[in-house]
């Protein structure tokens, strides 16, 4: 997703000046996340355990018995903890006011009013050095949003600023997106819709995976209608909106391979023969923590996501005062973003709400204590480094700049397709699809 909007700091006073009535509003009537809980839980998939070295999952009747083993001579340590902007949007005007709590009150009043009301996103470039390899991973941008049907700016701003992000290129890497609340419409130059999201009218798919390689366009707007359509809750309720979406690379053999795309659900509990084809997330549940095995696998338990590199993404929440383990291989890249709360992580080192922490890439075991008082949710991003050259520019993402050059000559042609308004009917949609066909749709067709 592009996220690079400019707006200079006078317009955010003026906004601010005008309109804070609007956002004291908006305080007392969204609802706050109640991350202790989760909504994506699958009852299909129970654990349990009676000793704490030990794991009974029942899944389909059938008891698996693991052994939960640490080693503390070889624990994951912190390595570098970094804090990027929080950027206000959606709408900035929330945004700005949060920035103002946070200069007035602090980080942690200012993230616990952004999980209540929305208005900013946070953009995650990963970048390597000397001291941390962060590869296969590109980038995590964290959105926090919301959409309120009497917010009469909001129809002013839909005028230069769109709700979500119209038809635009991709090449050379892959992109997963990850709904906590709310959720996304997709339509792409390979004649692809996809609704998908947190919510009731999303029956439980509540993610995509994109594999852009050789390339595509696709659009992805905000999914504000409502669950419920009776007034006045239609008219009173925002729509609250919060995903991830995270940017992973892909090795040069497989930069050009056809774009493909698959939407994913937690669990199996529930699913209608329309989602045969979604790929499972299991839900691991140990004392008291859960963990969603967005990507990889978790204890035995795998996503049904196959990706060209090994890697793990994994959402985990926890209790407080609990703790939570997992073991990857030595040398791999490990990256936690903490959504809320906060953790310590092997020997004692704090994270903070909104931060994120690099790994060490020594040791294969990774340790976690959560908050005493508030547990915490992160994120955890750990894959094989692919150690080839990254060139990106824009929404390429190749090994040299010849193959940038050559992504955005082929863009500029038509190879993948035409861009669209984002305004137009899906059969509208579709006519232009025909009329301007990707080359790689023709290609998957045969």
């Amino acid at each position: 997703m592009n996220t690079n909007t400019k707006i200079h700091g006078e317009i955010y006073f003026v906004l601010f000046l005008l309109f804070l009535s609007f956002t004291f509003t908006s305080a007392f009537i969204y609802r706050p996340i109640k991350y202790e809980k989760s909504s994506l839980a699958s009852p299909s998939i129970r654990y349990s355990t009676s000793n704490p070295s030990d794991v009974a999952i029942s899944v389909s009747n059938t008891e698996i018995l693991t052994r939960d083993v640490l080693s503390t001579n070889d624990i994951r340590e912190v390595l570098k903890v970094e804090k990027f902007a929080r950027l206000p949007v959606w709408p900035a005007w929330n945004g700005v006011f949060i920035f103002i709590i946070s200069r007035l009150f602090g980080n942690d009043a200012a993230a616990r009013l952004e999980n209540s009301i929305g208005g900013r996103v946070c953009p995650n470039f990963f970048q390597e050095d000397s001291e941390k390899t962060t590869s296969p991973f590109i980038m995590l941008v964290h959105h926090r949003h919301s959409f309120a049907p009497w917010d009469i700016l909001r129809f002013g701003q839909k005028t230069f600023f769109p709700e979500g992000f119209p038809a635009h290129p991709h090449r050379g890497f892959a992109t997963l997106t990850y709904c906590l609340q709310g959720g996304m419409i997709h339509r792409d130059s390979m004649g692809v819709k996809q609704s998908y999201g947190a919510e009731k009218r999303h029956k439980g798919r509540v993610a995509q995976w994109l594999t852009a390689g050789a390339g595509m366009l696709h659009e992805e707007m905000w999914d504000v209608g409502p669950d419920d359509n009776k007034w006045p809750l239609s008219f009173l309720q925002p729509s609250s909106q919060e995903l991830y979406q995270i940017w992973v690379n892909l090795p040069s053999r497989d930069k050009m391979l056809d774009p493909t795309v698959k939407l994913m659900r937690v669990g199996l509990e529930g699913r209608s023969q329309d989602d045969v084809a979604a790929a499972n997330m299991p839900s691991v549940m140990v004392d008291g923590t859960e963990t969603i095995v967005v990507l990889g696998s978790y204890r035995g338990m795998k996503s049904d996501i196959v990706t060209s590199t090994p890697l793990d993404v994994l959402h985990i929440r926890m209790s407080p005062g609990s703790t939570w383990s997992h073991e990857f291989p030595d040398g791999d890249t490990g990256i936690l973003y903490i959504r809320q709360g906060s953790i310590k992580v092997g020997k004692g080192t704090s994270v903070e709400c909104h931060h994120t922490a690099y790994l060490s890439p020594r040791g294969s075991n990774l340790k976690v204590t959560a908050h005493e008082s508030d547990g915490a949710d992160f994120m955890l991003l750990a894959g094989k480094p692919i150690n080839e050259r990254v060139v990106a520019s824009g929404s390429m993402v190749m090994n040299t700049q010849d193959e940038i050059d050559r992504a955005n000559a082929d863009y500029q042609n038509g190879w993948m397709g035409a861009p669209w308004n984002q305004e137009l009917t899906d059969l509208e949609w579709k006519d232009h699809i025909d009329k301007f066909p990707s080359i790689y749709e023709r290609r998957n067709r045969r």
